[in-house]
């Protein structure tokens, strides 16, 4: 195992990496007080003779460059493969403003070959590696230097054993002809609209019960306010004001800072810091001029449409029944929310597309239709054509 702190050595070993078929890779980060993730350590691996062909990049080295990585993830020779990818990604992206291509993500791939939902790592290492990780590590400070060697193993065991898992799932992709389900998967992660968290979408993620398009307003503007002021300051959003406090100033609609001394979710801190109280009151402001007829409708979390739990439930049965066919984990193919949308005659999602058509989506449409129903042939759920 190499430990690099300067570009010469990065620059060096990213030119052994481009040789290679693949390289895999892992980050360490802390994002607790920040809102952007705080880059402590890159770890690297390629399929070597297990002399130097891993390294942990130490990031916060004073001089460290790290164009010959960026450089290695736009070789197209070169698979960059990941476990759980996004927060990885989200980092690169938002270091570089670029993602590394071609790319893999074992845990997507993991799902397709019948490992279950969202499957850990060191859940494959002892399937697939028949070894077992010493996870006590995980949550440790990376940013603080110099790093233990247990830090060091547990680091460099993120990129050692996933070129095996890589190898083992990749294999299994090609032999049941699922490389493309895999692809298809991977383009949201490729797409850098995943990455930049529009203020003005803010407001999405927020859990709203109430129907009134005044209220909506208001959490529309606050939550915006809110995602801008984290976003520039790199403080978590929760740290400006929670959910809950969103919630309470857009229904009580205070007027001026006074009038936060009576509310009970409002932190200290947001009613000491003038640009936080200031902003709250603006965004409150901006919501009350706005033309309720331009506002969009709010979707209700979990709300079913009326008239298709029926329809609904026996989706979820034939969902049941196509993962445990294929071997696919359910979320991979569609969540509940979507059977609930399928079963309310809106046949427009992802379902509908790709190898989901070909797997769920298209017969889901016949059963909902009516040209198609559930049996049983004693063992497992099947259809039958009406």
């Amino acid at each position: 195992m190499l430990e690099i702190t300067t570009t010469k050595a990065l620059s060096e070993f990213c030119n052994a990496c481009t040789t290679q078929d693949f390289v895999t890779v892992d980050t360490e980060f802390l994002r607790e007080k920040t809102y952007y993730s705080k880059l402590c350590l890159i770890q690297i691996a390629y399929d070597g003779d297990g002399k130097n062909d891993a390294a942990l990049v130490d990031v916060l080295a004073d001089g460290l460059d790290l164009a010959p990585l960026y450089a290695l993830f736009d070789d197209e020779s070169v698979i960059k493969v990941f476990h759980a990818a996004r927060q990885d990604l989200e980092i690169f992206f938002h270091e570089s403003g670029r993602l590394p291509t071609p790319f893999f993500d074992t845990q997507v791939a993991a799902m397709v070959c019948g490992f279950g939902e969202q499957v850990g790592y060191e859940r494959l290492v002892r399937a697939i590696c028949d070894a077992e990780l010493d996870k006590s590590s995980r949550f440790t400070d990376w940013s603080n230097r110099p790093l233990s060697d247990k830090q060091k193993r547990y680091a460099v065991g993120d990129v050692t054993y996933l070129r095996d898992i890589y190898k083992d799932l990749s294999k299994r992709l090609t032999e049941s002809k699922r490389t493309g389900w895999v692809g298809e998967e991977l383009e949201v992660l490729l797409d850098p609209a995943t990455y930049n968290i529009d203020p003005a979408d803010a407001w999405k993620r927020v859990k709203m019960r109430s129907s009134s398009k005044r209220m909506l307003a208001a959490v529309m503007e606050l939550a915006a306010f809110r995602e801008h002021h984290a976003q520039t300051h790199n403080i978590p959003r929760n740290r400006v004001f929670k959910d809950d406090a969103l919630l309470e100033m857009a229904a009580t609609r205070p007027k001026s800072s006074n009038d936060f001394k009576n509310m009970r979710l409002i932190q200290r801190d947001v009613r000491k810091n003038s640009d936080i109280a200031d902003g709250i009151l603006k965004a409150l402001k901006a919501a009350d001029s706005r033309d309720p007829k331009t506002l969009p409708k709010h979707p209700k979390r979990n709300d079913r449409p009326q008239g298709v739990e029926g329809l609904a439930e026996l989706l979820r049965v034939f969902l049941k029944a196509r993962a445990e066919e294929y071997k696919v984990a359910t979320k991979l193919i569609a969540s509940s929310s979507d059977l609930d949308m399928i079963a309310s005659g809106d046949y427009s999602g992802p379902m509908f597309k790709g190898w989901r058509a070909d797997v769920f989506g298209d017969d889901a449409k016949r059963l909902c239709k009516g040209e198609l129903a559930l049996s049983s042939n004693g063992k497992s759920v099947i259809t039958v054509p009406l």
